[in-house]
């Protein structure tokens, strides 16, 4: 439940007599600057039972909220709106990243940024049509999705799937591996052989899996049906029909401007374009104070307010990343699209209670933690582990 980490809130906000949440210190800050306090039997009981109100609370609200935010369903005009103000400029951008491509590379190169803003706007509004948000029509928002994976190079029906179950047991520590960032426990990561640790670490590290891991999972591994999308012939037609798709939308202005000038427009900025997403997702379900329980104690409403973060991003990376970073009230109700999400924020300062707020200088901490500490409830750092842990 949510016990843990309202027994946490509770805590901190008796001690710095604050309003609402503000992030947790990291591990090391705790150890180094202050040990936990003492309390006497009476002193924990009522802490105990005012955590345990909290964290109705926090269940109620999020039931009460998502119902409230279904009323913000997709909108036609805006919806056709945001599509052309995203697909234009994103065209424009990739005609004349191509025509400086020869002479003026440098330029290309600059280009490729705002460019791969657009393409993660485009990544976002996919993934609109595969909660079904983007549009009221469920065919609408199928074929834009998949018209969108070959921009994205997402197979957008697996995708779908996948991403499906995310939102269906993120938290759940007994239902991970399916559209998540591979988490191991403590007592897990102690008990792997020394290479397997190693693995587990390299998989961490924010070089690999960021600046060499996202664009190999997009441009490579996206294009392979192995593992259960092999086994599963949606997966499998949704992933091969997108490789043919992408044969043909690609290969065109190949044949027409040469392979050269196409790759190196488009590389950079789909390569650009999984870095800001891949640290998109990380960081929003991945800080010190998230939400991992038992599939016994799970709930999805918890999981939504206390394991999905409000990444607080400048208002112009607000727009390029779609809103994503209101990510918990995403959660609450995915039927929202993501032009709509600011609003649901808006209607609801109760929300400022139980949030997860994260700052853009708060997000590079997150990278140090790899391992969820089911004593402490709380992500912890590989250093943070005992010596012979380690």
């Amino acid at each position: 439940m949510l016990r843990a980490a309202c027994e946490r809130r509770c805590a901190k906000r008796k001690q710095m007599d604050m309003p609402q949440y503000r992030p947790a210190p990291s591990a090391s800050a705790v150890d180094h600057v202050c040990d936990p306090p003492q309390h006497g039997a009476s002193d924990r009981g009522s802490q105990d039972r005012q955590s345990q109100a909290l964290a109705s609370e926090a269940e109620l609200l999020g039931q009460t909220l998502a119902r409230q935010f279904r009323a913000y369903g997709a909108d036609l005009k805006r919806s056709l709106f945001q599509l052309i103000t995203t697909a234009t400029p994103f065209v424009a951008l990739l005609i004349i990243m191509v025509a400086t491509s020869d002479g003026y590379y440098w330029l290309t190169l600059l280009l490729a940024i705002p460019t791969a803003g657009l393409l993660v706007r485009l990544f976002i509004i996919q993934h609109d049509c595969g909660h079904g948000s983007f549009f009221k029509s469920r065919v609408a928002n199928d074929v834009l999705g998949s018209v969108l994976g070959v921009l994205t190079l997402t197979p957008y029906g697996h995708w779908k799937r996948g991403h499906a179950a995310h939102h269906a047991s993120t938290g759940n520590l007994d239902r991970r591996g399916r559209g998540d960032v591979a988490t191991l426990t403590v007592a897990e990561y102690q008990a792997l052989s020394p290479l397997k640790k190693l693995g587990y670490r390299l998989y961490r590290n924010p070089f690999v899996m960021v600046l060499l891991g996202a664009p190999i999972n997009f441009i490579v591994l996206q294009r392979l049906p192995t593992g259960q999308a092999f086994r599963d012939p949606d997966a499998r037609r949704s992933i091969l029909s997108l490789n043919v798709a992408l044969v043909v939308v690609f290969g065109l202005p190949m044949l027409a401007i040469g392979i050269v000038p196409v790759l190196a427009t488009y590389l950079p900025v789909m390569i650009i374009a999984a870095w800001i997403g891949n640290w998109l997702f990380y960081v929003q379900h991945q800080f010190e104070d998230a939400y991992w329980e038992q599939d016994r104690d799970w709930n999805f409403h918890g999981a939504a307010l206390s394991g999905s973060s409000y990444f607080k991003l400048p208002i112009i990376l607000q727009w390029f990343s779609g809103n994503i970073g209101l990510h918990h009230v995403h959660h609450l109700c995915s039927r929202v699209p993501n032009y709509r999400l600011q609003a649901c924020l808006d209607t609801a300062p109760e929300l400022n209670r139980f949030t997860q707020r994260i700052s853009l200088r708060d997000s590079l901490g997150c990278w140090r933690l790899a391992l969820w500490d089911e004593q402490r409830r709380l992500l912890v750092r590989f250093r943070d582990l005992k010596p012979q842990g380690a």
